[in-house]
């Protein structure tokens, strides 16, 4: 089968801290009268795999991909396991995410979770938007442990004010949260394993206060992991394509691109490559298919594409994620 850029439903999460930005900035349409924080953009999970919207595959989703077509969708990067390797989401946290972390990889099987790596772009940022990344210089487990029970477990976090455009790389061990006012492109390792520390004492969406993890999370936390800085990589002068190099990581290569109004420029597919496009119009064209991206929404270019080529429709700017 020859493959094409692809394009899926967005899978949409109610969360307890979550809002309807994603309606406002993204025309994306959302559940009504529910705090919606997750839209899981590309995604092969057990029961939220994500389901093809363009061309001759539509309606099948990304795991029945990965099932018959890994090979021309991933190249030669065929992960463990039988699942796409990256999971993509945009949050929208209107209100503080619990303070968690996620397990490194030597630590995850016994504790029967999965790793995750991830990183956050900022999309969109009130004035008084946070991130909680790593711990304060100098606080040690056993403060750590002792502010765990008396409830101010939140003065051991490195507290970082953000705006758009900011960056901050995630690998697993670093304990954070994602402050209030923040809508993040999430690129992460293909995991659901999430341990909450501390839930700031409110209650989930059924009333009743979330579960914590806190054995699991102190297992889990790099306590060597003092005050990480965001990425403050720039974009290179260049009159078609600037680039922003912000992670490259065994997992995955992000960059953030900047191209003007009508240029067009190509890119060639050597493994997945995953485009997130985070404001204006871009048009994707290979053989027959054609498709226009606008702000919110993501593409997969599945590795057997070869070159592609892309139109900035206005002023775009657009993450660039490939898969290793």
């Amino acid at each position: 089968m020859i493959l094409y850029p692809l394009i899926f439903k967005p899978i949409f999460k109610e969360r307890v801290w979550g809002g309807r930005n994603l309606e406002r900035l993204y025309n994306k349409e959302l559940p009504p009268e529910v705090p919606i924080g997750e839209s899981w953009e590309i995604s092969d999970r057990s029961g939220d795999a994500s389901v093809i919207a363009n061309g001759p595959l539509a309606g099948k989703d990304l795991h029945w991909l990965m099932e018959h077509h890994s090979a021309e969708l991933l190249g030669s990067a065929q992960p463990p396991g039988a699942r796409f390797p990256l999971l993509v989401k945009i949050l929208d946290a209107q209100d503080k995410l619990s303070l968690q972390v996620h397990p490194p990889a030597e630590i995850a099987p016994s504790l029967g979770g999965e790793p995750k790596t991830e990183m956050w772009y900022i999309a969109d940022a009130t004035p008084e938007a946070d991130l909680f990344v790593g711990l304060r210089r100098g606080v040690t487990r056993a403060e750590f442990e002792s502010k765990i029970q008396d409830g101010t477990v939140a003065d051991s976090f490195q507290r970082v004010p953000v705006q758009k455009g900011d960056v901050m790389f995630l690998p697993s061990g670093r304990v954070h949260a994602i402050g209030a006012g923040n809508v993040i492109f999430e690129i992460q390792q293909n995991s659901d394993t999430t341990y909450r520390v501390f839930d700031w004492n409110r209650v989930g969406l059924d009333g009743k206060p979330r579960e914590l993890h806190v054995p699991q999370s102190l297992a889990s936390i790099d306590f060597n992991d003092f005050e990480p800085r965001l990425i403050h990589s720039i974009y290179s002068r260049n009159e078609v394509i600037s680039v922003r190099y912000l992670v490259d990581d065994p997992l995955f290569r992000a960059d953030a691109c900047q191209v003007k109004r009508g240029q067009r420029f190509h890119i060639r597919s050597e493994g997945a490559q995953v485009l997130g496009l985070v404001r204006g119009r871009l048009e994707i064209t290979h053989g027959e298919t054609k498709l226009e991206l606008s702000a919110g929404q993501f593409a997969l270019l599945p590795a057997s594409l070869g070159r592609v080529t892309l139109t900035a429709e206005t002023q775009v700017e657009f993450l660039h994620v490939q898969n290793r």
